[in-house]
């Protein structure tokens, strides 16, 4: 650790740590590497847990692309903790604090990033599994889906993101139709305020019924949160004459085709909701620890399934299958 970061700590931290290094498709191994040091603006987290992304799943799954092994915690983004060692000009964060941070090398007991990326969680959520980047995720992306009081949202797909998008759109005064494939999750929907339930198996069936629902006028916003072809399609089709259309969901698997002669006679706005800002991100974030601590939003029940580190390929093929009843994983560092 280098001298001011072991100054600022009072106390030095271990010198080596578990991470997890991905060396072959879909096998990542526990190796012991050395703890990383927090450089000029940097701060060294000791990682609580960390959320398991779809966003990792392609790249586990060991696409041509992928090089092995990867560095120690790659893929990681979604760890919480609390603060270990603070880098030389890093003000505002105190040594103990607990964190919600935006690293990229977070399947591991330590991982280090800029000051900037770093965001305190009130006390009162410093024992719970806090993922601090989706839920800003799912903040933005309603911010930028500009619902309003009276509004007829659909919401494709019900899972972690879905879930929480369809509580902030009901809070906000819309009338929610929600549409997965899997019961429990559309039960899930019913409870964060979702107006109707729409099972995702056909999509002609689907439309009809929306076009039911909104007796011919379609939806006036649509969130697709899957990152799925199909479901896209489906989006559009359900879209309003100049409705907004937003994209949630990641789509990493390949290129689309779209239906663009729609589209284009709908007017549609189409907004793709993905930041790549870690400002925007990190503002996202504040905004979501507001909502938790307020009462606004919940994730706790949306959390189903947690792992230990060495539990990583489990965790993977979980959200990968998602069993009956699972919505979001998170692998936990320490054993208890």
């Amino acid at each position: 650790m280098s001298l001011i970061a072991e100054k600022r700590s009072g106390t030095a931290t271990s010198k080596t740590m578990r991470a997890a290094v991905l060396v072959a498709p879909e096998k990542f191994e526990i190796c012991e590497v050395p703890v990383p040091e927090p450089g000029p603006g940097e701060v060294l987290v000791k990682l609580a847990g960390c959320g398991v992304c779809a966003s990792n799943i392609e790249p586990w799954e060991g696409p041509d692309w992928m090089e092995y092994p990867t560095a120690p915690g790659n893929m990681g983004h979604e760890g919480y903790g609390t603060v270990a060692a603070i880098g030389e000009g890093v003000d505002g964060l105190s040594i103990g604090q607990p964190v919600t941070a935006l690293f990229y090398n977070s399947y591991a007991e330590y991982d280090v990033g800029p000051a900037d990326n770093v965001v305190p969680l009130p006390r009162e959520l410093a024992a719970t599994d806090f993922p601090g980047e989706p839920l800003g995720c799912a903040m933005n992306i309603h911010a930028r889906s500009d619902i309003q009081p009276g509004h007829t949202v659909a919401i494709v797909g019900s899972g972690f993101l879905g879930t929480l998008l369809c509580k902030l759109a009901a809070s906000a005064g819309a009338q929610v139709i929600s549409i997965s494939r899997r019961a429990t999750a559309l039960d899930l929907a019913a409870k964060a305020g979702a107006a109707h339930l729409i099972e995702m198996d056909d999509h002609y069936r689907i439309i009809d019924e929306v076009n039911s629902l909104t007796d011919g006028k379609l939806c006036d916003r649509v969130i697709e949160a899957t990152g799925k072809s199909w479901p896209l399609d489906l989006a559009g089709e359900i879209t309003g004459e100049r409705g907004r259309l937003i994209i949630a969901g990641y789509h990493q698997d390949g290129p689309r085709q779209i239906n663009m002669q729609m589209w284009n006679w709908k007017g549609l706005d189409v907004i793709n909701a993905h930041e790549r800002d870690p400002r925007i991100y990190i503002s996202g974030i504040r905004t979501a620890i507001d909502a938790v601590a307020e009462g606004r939003i919940d994730p706790a029940p949306l959390i189903t399934h947690r792992f230990k580190l060495d539990e990583l390929n489990e965790a993977l093929r979980a959200a990968r299958e998602r069993p009956d009843g699972f919505l979001k994983a998170v692998v936990r560092m320490q054993d208890e």
